[in-house]
């Protein structure tokens, strides 16, 4: 027959198991919602970068276009403000 106090250690030692069962399948989940997703995630540098490139020559086009007259309205504006004008 087991003593009180073993029989206390094989309780405490099926806690520990049941523990570390919960948080393996924790990991388990972990791994498969989070870093697996991440670890396929390549990413589509060229795309991105014809993004950026496409960006940039449009606001270039635009600022060309538009610099005069968004100078003179920044100018009139602030003339304003001031009673300068």
């Amino acid at each position: 027959m087991k003593s009180v106090i073993q029989l206390r250690i094989d309780s405490i030692a099926v806690w520990v198991q049941v523990k570390f069962l919960q948080s393996s399948s924790l990991l388990n989940i972990w791994n498969k919602r989070i870093v697996e997703p991440i670890k396929s995630e390549r990413g589509d540098v060229p795309g991105w970068v014809l993004v950026v490139l496409m960006t940039t020559g449009l606001v270039t086009a635009i600022w060309t276009i538009a610099a005069p007259r968004l100078t003179s309205i920044l100018k009139n504006s602030l003339d304003a403000m001031n009673g300068i004008r």
